[in-house]
């Protein structure tokens, strides 16, 4: 098994929000990885990680940094596969890595997601990758279908819900 998703992280310390991301790729039996790599501590390896993606078969990067959040677009600069962003809550209830992984110059693009949103990016790279996998496409089909569902039951328990002046 190969794997077609990196999730690389600045830090093991954003483990705990990225878990979100590699519970749904394995859900959806997405081959991932996992590391941790800093752009500011050890850019070479960011830099030599970002060049060889695409060689090594991965398709989509999902990239989590918190505060300066440089890492996704360090590794966006070095590489021509898609870079899904996460800013982690730290500093400034996680503001300033948001507007650091959303604020990228003309040419390098950063999908990004809302704030500790690993989940979202799990999902975002699933729809990728489902472009051209029909096995892929029918599983994210099947999720969307139970998101709907339980949208269906929740609404139905909230009939049984009484108030007073509730119609």
């Amino acid at each position: 098994m190969k794997p077609v998703v990196s999730i690389i992280m600045g830090s093991t310390s954003d483990l705990p929000v990225m878990e979100k991301a590699a519970a749904f790729l394995n859900d959806m039996q997405v081959p991932f990885e996992m590391n941790a790599l800093s752009a500011h501590r050890t850019p070479e390896a960011v830099e030599t990680f970002a060049k060889g993606a695409a060689a090594r078969g991965i398709r989509v990067i999902i990239a989590a940094a918190g505060m300066a959040a440089h890492l996704p677009g360090v590794i966006a600069a070095s590489t021509t596969v898609p870079v899904i962003g996460v800013p982690i809550k730290s500093t400034l209830e996680g503001i300033d890595a948001l507007l650091a992984i959303v604020q990228m110059p003309p040419g390098i693009p950063v999908a990004t997601v809302g704030i500790n949103a690993a989940q979202n990016a799990g999902i975002l790279a699933v729809q990728m990758l489902a472009l051209s996998d029909a096995d892929l496409a029918k599983r994210f089909a099947d999720f969307k279908e139970n998101l709907k569902r339980k949208i269906e039951k929740a609404n139905e328990e909230l009939k049984a819900v009484n108030y007073e002046y509730k119609c």
